[in-house]
């Protein structure tokens, strides 16, 4: 990822409007700002969530609260708490999140 042509900024994530994705089960909550190629977001993940896809897209993804289930499409699982985070490539390892709990993550994509 290179990042190219942001000037500095300060985003106010209380200003930024929210929008709901349905998942299998529960939902997540985006908040989402994009800058050139890069995507940020703060998004909430309700209790009982399992998202409806395999996701491709690579990212680095902060948990700042809850507990988040990231399963890899091979199998293995990873429980991310607060304070974890993991970082994968586009197209590297399809994967998809799952929490509980409910879980409030950074991302950046």
């Amino acid at each position: 990822m290179k990042m190219s042509d942001i000037p500095f900024g300060i985003t106010d994530w209380s200003a930024i409007e929210p929008a709901q994705h349905e998942g299998i089960t529960g939902f997540a909550t985006w908040q989402t700002r994009t800058f050139g190629d890069i995507r940020v977001r703060m998004v909430e993940y309700s209790a009982g969530y399992l998202a409806d896809h395999w996701c491709e897209k690579g990212h680095i993804l902060l948990c700042l609260e809850g507990e988040l289930r990231t399963e890899l499409e091979d199998g293995r699982t990873f429980i991310l708490r607060s304070g974890m985070s993991y970082q994968v490539a586009d197209h590297a390892e399809p994967h998809r999140s799952s929490t509980e709990m409910g879980a409030k993550l950074f991302i950046v994509d």
